[in-house]
């Protein structure tokens, strides 16, 4: 006579409870990852594209920096201590000012982010020039 056992135990792994941790783990690092990277829209810059050809309509100044690291406004020469009141005082009461930023390609990030700042801190929209590709 043939007896039958009855302990026929499957191994299977369930998959149910990993799926949950993998999902918890998932959006724990989304979360944290956006905590972790810094602002980068800090300063709101319109960065036009070098193929376009449409022209911003408020423009209003233009502050260049030559490659002597000499600000000018208007093509006037201007001390950098200055900027900030010539430029107040240009913009007067124009309902949405813009500034235009020619800059050489040899000047370093640091001038540039200066006139960046003064824009910023006057609310003004600020605009770099580039020159189309050829």
């Amino acid at each position: 006579m043939k007896i039958k056992t009855r302990d026929n135990v499957r191994p299977a792994l369930e998959m149910s409870s990993m799926t949950d941790l993998v999902f918890l783990l998932l959006i724990f690092f989304m979360l944290v990852t956006t905590m972790i990277v810094p602002n980068v829209n800090a300063l709101k810059l319109v960065l036009p594209n070098s193929t376009t050809s449409q022209k911003q309509k408020d423009l209003t100044i233009s502050v260049a920096i030559n490659e002597n690291m000499q600000y000018f406004v208007a093509e006037q020469p201007v001390d950098v201590t200055n900027l900030r009141a010539i430029l107040e005082q240009k913009i007067g009461s124009e309902p949405n000012p813009t500034i235009i930023l020619h800059t050489d390609f040899n000047v370093p990030i640091s001038y540039v982010v200066t006139v960046m700042d003064i824009a910023n801190k006057m609310k003004v929209k600020l605009v770099l020039a580039t020159q189309p590709e050829k």
